[in-house]
């Protein structure tokens, strides 16, 4: 995926990726939704989970932002350790939780996400320093990574674990 220079090619690949991340999602049934070991230990349950959670961390940056706040959860300069750790505690708030409300929160989250996007002016998207809390980045690097990068990061893991599990998924 190439790095958007649009706020239209954005949401494109938000919706292409999502639609990729679904349609191996579609292969799978409940029993399998929630088997460990999809990435790491974590089941596709847990993906999802995960991919929420970033979501509404983005949604959180963005609003703090137009208030002028800094984020409680400071993306920029955030190690490997440090983002280690964030995934570590969004897994075990997730533990848990039913498969019907994590599958519930995942659209939740996505149609949330989406109509934030809609609002944000194209400049603000793509304009470094915009928001202090980007660093060096622009706030369209934020939505795609919270999005569609991490879309396409899920379905790779998922369909690898599909292939190897369960014989399933040529996507």
């Amino acid at each position: 995926m190439a790095k958007q220079t649009s706020k239209a090619q954005l949401l494109q690949d938000i919706h292409a990726e999502r639609r990729r991340l679904e349609k191996i999602l579609s292969t799978l049934g409940a029993a399998e939704m929630v088997q460990a070991g999809a990435v790491g230990t974590w089941s596709v349950k847990d993906v999802l989970a995960h991919l929420a959670a970033w979501e509404k961390l983005f949604l959180a940056w963005y609003q703090a932002g137009l208030q002028g706040s800094a984020p409680g959860t400071l993306p920029v300069g955030m190690g490997k350790r440090a983002i280690d750790a964030l995934n570590d505690e969004i897994y075990t708030q997730n533990q848990g939780r039913s498969l019907e409300e994590v599958l519930a929160e995942f659209q939740t989250s996505y149609r949330q996400i989406l109509a934030v996007i809609e609002t944000i002016p194209e400049g603000d998207m793509f304009s470094c320093g915009r928001f202090s809390w980007t660093g060096e980045l622009t706030l369209a690097d934020y939505i795609a990574g919270n999005t569609c990068s991490h879309y396409a990061w899920a379905r790779s893991q998922i369909r690898k674990w599909v292939k190897r599990e369960t014989g399933k998924g040529k996507e």
